[in-house]
């Protein structure tokens, strides 16, 4: 059971520095692969609606997510 541990603050602002690490571990990941496409995927995805390509960059963001995640974890 969750006790109030977490409440720590070194324990609160590792948590912190863990997510914050996370997400820019992430954002930089995905402007790499962004980098790597023939083509904007910003302007694809939203100005040419191509729901195909949204699909796919959607599913790569949860791949990067969970990869993050595991890394994170340990």
């Amino acid at each position: 059971m969750l006790g109030i541990e977490w409440l720590r603050p070194a324990v609160f602002f590792g948590s912190i520095l863990f997510a914050l690490i996370g997400v820019l571990i992430f954002w930089i990941s995905f402007v790499i692969i962004d980098k790597l496409t023939p083509y904007d995927l910003w302007d694809e995805i939203v100005e040419k609606q191509n729901l195909a390509l949204a699909i796919v960059v959607g599913a790569m963001c949860i791949a990067i997510g969970l990869i993050v995640s595991a890394a994170v974890q340990g």
